[in-house]
């Protein structure tokens, strides 16, 4: 069997306070957590307990305090040069237009300028921005810049994925052809995908499986979840189906107690 495209370990984050250096946080604890090299994961959980920390590690941008992190069965010691990441927040560049981030990372790479040019114009139209290429990121709205930002994510064609609540600021209707624009590029490569996000409905919509995480702090996971629909799925349609209802009520009664656990938190350090 060929290795996953991403194997966390017993994966521990510990971290130390800034102030006080006696004092640490323990975000995630013991974590085993396997993306299949063509398989879409999602993670979900309450606020605050650790989803982002585990998609830094599959990153390379963490290194995790203890357990191991392989991609594609090779130890990962730096940044995952195998992964395209688009982050929760905005990671366009002020001083280059829509094309010309998009365009950044294939230039990067020694792509040609006229070959880059055509890709990221290619990108800017399945993201709906095709009109859009000369503008620069104040100059768009928070739904178009976080659109540019896919489109500058997935032009690198990674072979992994690692998407931090890509759609949370679209619109409902822009949100949903996204999501079924990246469900559209998974189907025809094959890419492994490990997806965070919030909004369980989106989770189920879109996953082969989804984990649930429970609160934190040491937040570990809880139940994992296999989605049996066929695929190809439109987001939308789906949610009205019986098997979808059904598998949203099983997560949810996994998620709802630490749910809870996790906004008592939040008032308490509030």
């Amino acid at each position: 069997m060929n290795p996953p495209a991403i194997d966390l370990q017993g994966v521990s984050c510990t971290f130390i306070s800034k102030d006080d250096p006696g004092q640490r946080y323990t975000a995630v604890r013991d974590v085993n957590l396997t993306v299949g090299a063509s398989e879409f994961v999602s993670v979900v959980g309450p606020t605050g307990c650790g989803k982002s920390t585990l998609l830094n590690v599959a990153a390379g941008l963490l290194a995790p305090s203890t357990g191991s992190v392989k991609v594609f069965g090779e130890p990962l010691t730096a940044i995952n040069t195998r992964a395209g990441y688009m982050f929760q927040t905005e990671s366009l560049m002020p001083w280059r237009t829509a094309l010309g981030n998009v365009m950044a990372g294939l230039s990067f790479r020694g792509v040609s300028d006229a070959e880059a040019t055509k890709q990221a114009e290619d990108w800017l139209r399945r993201v709906g921005l095709g009109g859009f290429g000369d503008r620069y990121p104040h100059q768009m709205s928070g739904g178009m810049r976080k659109r540019a930002s896919l489109a500058q994510t997935l032009v690198l064609d990674p072979d992994i994925i690692l998407m931090d609540e890509p759609f949370s600021a679209l619109d409902i209707q822009t949100r949903q052809l996204m999501e079924n624009e990246v469900l559209d590029l998974w189907a025809a490569k094959k890419k492994a995908v490990l997806f965070i996000t919030h909004d369980l409905d989106e989770a189920i919509a879109m996953s082969d499986r989804v984990v649930v995480l429970s609160a934190g702090p040491a937040s570990h996971p809880i139940g994992e979840f296999h989605i049996d629909i066929p695929r190809p799925r439109d987001v939308a349609e789906i949610k009205t189906t019986q098997r979808f209802i059904e598998l949203h009520a099983a997560i949810w009664a996994v998620m709802r107690e630490e749910v809870l656990k996790g906004y008592q938190q939040q008032l308490k350090a509030a």
